[in-house]
């Protein structure tokens, strides 16, 4: 036996079926197997998904609900607690110095300070908004709150 003598198996292979190509093909010739007339028939037939024959589609009669304000200002929060770990005393605190040191991981732009947890230093904090007991906290440990 040599390497010419291979052969598939009978019956293993099959070949395309071709169809649309007249009645001489074995394959219907006029409909081609795809039943008489309709949109299905045709080419470039058939409808979207979704589509329920011009009735309304299900995600048409269902209520839409829910509510996005596209005008909300979003805060980047940190407690203060966080910032009495990671900073020496009378260290000066901002939004760019929190996302150099990865504080802050997805900034936005503007930073809001909490009041959870306690301080012990004295430290400067420059933010857009303060929480009050946040800013007593720091205050009473001799700190400074400064609002941008």
């Amino acid at each position: 036996m040599e390497l010419k003598d291979l052969r598939p198996t009978k019956g293993s292979v099959k070949r395309r079926k071709r169809v649309g190509r007249g009645y001489g093909s074995g394959y219907g010739g006029h409909e081609s197997g795809k039943g008489t007339k309709g949109q299905n028939s045709r080419s470039g037939g058939g409808t979207r998904l979704g589509y329920e024959g011009g009735q309304t589609p299900l995600w048409k009669r269902f209520p839409k609900r829910g509510f996005h304000n596209y005008t909300r200002t979003e805060y980047s929060i940190v407690n203060i607690d966080v910032l009495g770990q990671r900073f020496e005393s009378g260290a000066e605190i901002t939004l760019e110095r929190l996302r150099e040191m990865g504080i802050i991981r997805q900034p936005t732009g503007r930073l809001k300070i909490l009041g959870r947890g306690e301080l012990s230093k004295p430290l400067v904090v420059k933010a857009d908004r303060f929480t009050k007991t946040a800013q007593t906290k720091i205050e009473q440990a001799g700190g400074k709150v400064e609002v941008l």
